[in-house]
C-alpha cells in the first residue's frame, strides 16, 4: 500500500498560474515535462493569447488588465495552485523613496508580489531582462527579495544562457526563484558546452528559402530533417507555418547583400552605415553560430544565407517553438509573441529542476 502511495505522490502533477503568459513559452516548457498543469494564463495581449488557446485549448485565458483581477477569485475557481510563474515587463519600473516601489500604471512588479501573497504558491518563477538585476543599482532586485521575505519566500536569482540548455539563441535573462520551504534552488545544470551550440544552420536550414515567392501557410518541407534539433522541432508536424517572406524593396536587398555571414553595419560603406548606425543593425546571422536575442521586431536581423529578414517560423525554430505550435495574428503580432517569450527549452530544464525540488 505504501508503494502505489509512493507512486501517485512521484507522479502528482503540480498546478501552475501564468502571469504576463503571453503567447506561453513558459507554460509551455513546463507541460512539456508532464509535470505540471496550467491551469489558467493572464495576459492583455489578445492575441497571444489566441495563440496560446489554439495551441494548448485545454488552457484557461484570461483577457484582462492584471491590476483588474481579484486573485482570490482564482482560488475560489481552481483551488489550491502550486506555483505561480510569469514576466511582468519592467518598463516605467521605478522606485518611490528608499523602501518601496512606486506604484505607478507601468509598474506591474507589484501585482506579481499580489498574486503570490494571496495565492500563496509553494514556489514562483519571475523572468525578466538581465537589466532588472541592476535597476538602481540593485536597489530593485534587493526590494523585490526583500518584500517577498516579508511574505515568507526564500528568493534566489540567476542568470541563465538559452544557448547551455539547447536553444540555437545567445538570450540571457534573469529568473527569480522563491520557495516557501526556505531552503536552496539548485538550478538546473548547463546542458552544453559552447562548442556543441546549437547553431542556426542547425535550426533552419531545412526550412523553405523563399527565393523568388513569399511562401504560404502549409507548405510541405523540402528537405528531410538535417539535424537532431530539426527532427525535434518537426515532431507532430506535417506543414509548415509561420513561414512568410518579408517583401523588401530593391535597394534593400542591395544593402542586405553587402553584409557578411556574421556581420552588422558596420561591414556597409559609411554612408549607408548612418541610416541605422546602432549596434544590432543589419546584423547577418552566422551559420556556425546561435542566433543574437530574439527581439519583437524583425528587422535589425537577416538570414545567414539569403538577402532577406527571417520569417516568424525561423525565428520561433530559434526560440525552440517546435513548428507544431502556430502563431496567430498578422506578423507583426507573431513577431511580438516569438520575441517576447521564454524559450521553451530554456523552460523545460528550469521545470525539471523544480519538480525535483518539490
Amino acid at each position: 500500500m505504501q508503494i502505489n502511495i509512493q507512486k501517485q505522490i512521484k507522479h502528482k502533477k503540480y498546478t501552475v498560474v501564468d502571469l504576463f503568459s503571453g503567447c506561453g513559452g513558459l507554460s509551455y516548457g513546463f507541460e512539456l515535462t508532464n509535470k505540471f498543469e496550467i491551469k489558467l494564463a493572464i495576459d492583455h495581449d489578445k492575441k497571444a493569447l489566441e495563440t496560446l488557446k489554439f495551441n494548448k485549448p485545454s488552457i484557461s485565458i484570461f483577457h484582462e488588465d492584471i491590476r483588474n483581477i481579484n486573485p482570490e477569485s482564482i482560488i475560489e475557481k481552481y483551488g489550491s495552485i502550486d506555483l505561480v510563474i510569469g514576466g511582468p515587463p519592467c518598463q516605467g519600473f521605478s522606485i518611490a523613496g528608499k523602501r518601496e516601489f512606486k506604484d505607478d500604471r507601468n509598474n506591474l512588479f507589484l501585482e506579481f508580489i499580489r498574486f503570490v501573497k494571496y495565492l500563496r504558491p509553494k514556489m514562483f518563477v519571475l523572468e525578466n531582462v538581465t537589466g532588472f538585476t541592476n535597476l538602481y543599482k540593485g536597489k530593485a532586485k534587493e526590494l523585490f527579495k526583500e518584500k517577498m521575505n516579508i511574505l515568507g519566500y526564500h528568493v534566489q536569482d540567476k542568470i541563465l544562457l538559452a544557448s547551455d540548455y539547447g536553444v540555437p539563441q545567445i538570450r540571457k535573462r534573469v529568473f527569480f526563484i522563491g520557495n516557501i520551504y526556505g531552503k536552496n534552488f539548485i538550478y538546473p545544470e548547463v546542458k552544453l558546452k559552447e562548442k556543441d551550440y546549437i547553431t542556426c544552420e542547425m535550426a533552419i536550414s531545412d526550412l523553405p528559402s523563399l527565393i523568388n515567392e513569399v511562401g504560404y501557410e502549409g507548405m510541405n518541407y523540402p528537405t528531410n530533417p538535417e539535424s537532431e534539433y530539426q527532427k525535434l522541432m518537426r515532431h507532430n508536424s506535417e506543414l509548415i507555418y509561420n513561414h512568410i517572406a518579408t517583401k523588401h524593396s530593391p535597394k534593400i536587398i542591395e544593402t542586405i547583400k553587402l553584409v557578411p555571414e556574421g556581420g552588422n553595419y558596420k561591414n556597409l560603406p559609411l554612408e549607408l552605415q548612418k541610416t541605422r548606425n546602432f549596434n544590432i543593425a543589419w546584423t547577418r546571422y552566422h551559420s556556425k553560430k546561435p542566433s543574437n536575442t530574439i527581439d519583437t521586431g524583425h528587422r535589425h536581423y537577416f538570414h545567414y544565407k539569403y538577402n532577406r529578414v527571417p520569417t516568424v517560423r525561423e525565428h520561433a525554430r530559434l526560440q525552440s517553438f517546435p513548428d507544431s505550435f502556430r502563431f496567430m495574428g498578422n506578423k507583426t503580432n507573431q513577431n511580438r509573441q516569438v520575441g517576447n517569450a521564454v524559450p521553451p527549452l530554456l523552460a523545460k530544464a528550469l521545470a525539471e529542476s523544480i519538480y525535483n525540488f518539490l
